[in-house]
C-alpha cells in the first residue's frame, strides 16, 4: 500500500475552496473515522487521481431517497476526507483509505468540466470538526455502549468491545455511526447534527427505533 503523508488543515480558511463530490448511499466518513472505498467507475479514478495531484481531499455525500434519474439529486450537507492511503490494482481499481475531515454544506454546484461533480463547500457551521473533540459524561457513555450492545444483538452482529471502550466519546458515535448498517436517512440526520449532543441524540434515537422494530415492519 502506497502510505501518502496526512495533509493538515487546522482551519477552515485552509480547505479547498471546491471539491469534488463522490454521491454512495449509506456511505458515509465522520471528522475522526476512516472509510475504505473500492474505485472503479472511470470518472471516478480520474476523481481520485486529481485529488491525488492536488489537495487530496474527497467530499462524501448521500443520493436523497426521492432521486430519480440523472442527474442524482443530493443531500445539501456531506463530509471531506483526505486519501490517507491508496493502492492501485492489476486490473484498474484504486483500493483507498478516506480519513474523515469536517463536515460541510454545498453552497454550489460548478458547472461540469471534469467527468465528476464538483460543489463549493461552506465549511462554516462545522468548525468545531477541525477542533479536540468534545466529551460525554459517564452515564451518557453507558446509556450509548448499553443499547450498542442490545443492537448488535438484535442484528446478530460482533464487535470489539476492547477496541470500542478505548475510543474517545464522539470519535466512538462517529465511528458507529459511519460503520453500522443503519438506513440512509438516519446516517444523515446524525451527520447533520451540528452540536454534538444533538448527534449523541440522533444515533441514540436510530439505535432505539432498530431495536424496538419487529420484523417486516420497515417502510419501502
Amino acid at each position: 500500500m502506497t502510505a501518502i503523508e496526512r495533509m493538515h488543515y487546522a482551519t477552515i480558511e485552509e480547505l479547498p475552496g471546491v471539491i469534488p463530490l463522490f454521491p454512495l448511499e449509506n456511505a458515509v466518513v465522520m471528522p475522526g473515522t476512516y472509510l475504505p472505498l473500492n474505485i472503479f467507475e472511470p470518472r471516478y479514478l480520474q476523481m481520485v487521481r486529481d485529488a491525488l495531484d492536488t489537495h487530496h481531499v474527497i467530499g462524501m455525500i448521500q443520493p436523497h431517497p426521492s432521486s430519480r434519474g440523472e442527474p442524482v439529486r443530493l443531500y445539501k450537507t456531506g463530509c471531506a476526507g483526505v486519501i490517507s492511503s491508496h493502492q492501485e490494482t492489476a486490473d484498474g481499481r484504486i483500493m483507498l483509505w478516506l480519513s474523515g475531515l469536517c463536515r460541510f454544506d454545498v453552497r454550489d454546484e460548478v458547472p461540469m468540466r471534469r467527468l465528476y461533480r464538483e460543489a463549493i463547500p461552506d465549511w462554516r457551521r462545522f468548525t468545531a470538526d477541525l477542533e479536540q473533540p468534545l466529551t460525554m459524561k459517564a452515564e451518557e457513555r453507558e446509556r450509548i455502549t448499553g443499547l450498542l450492545k442490545q443492537y448488535l444483538e438484535k442484528k446478530e452482529l460482533s464487535t470489539d468491545w476492547k477496541a470500542l471502550n478505548d475510543l474517545p466519546d464522539m470519535q466512538l458515535i462517529h465511528s458507529m455511526a459511519s460503520a453500522l448498517p443503519l438506513d440512509a436517512p438516519e446516517k444523515q440526520e446524525i451527520l447533520e447534527a451540528v452540536q454534538p449532543a444533538q448527534r449523541v441524540e440522533s444515533f441514540a434515537s436510530a439505535l432505539q427505533f432498530a431495536i424496538l422494530e419487529r420484523p417486516g415492519t420497515r417502510l419501502q
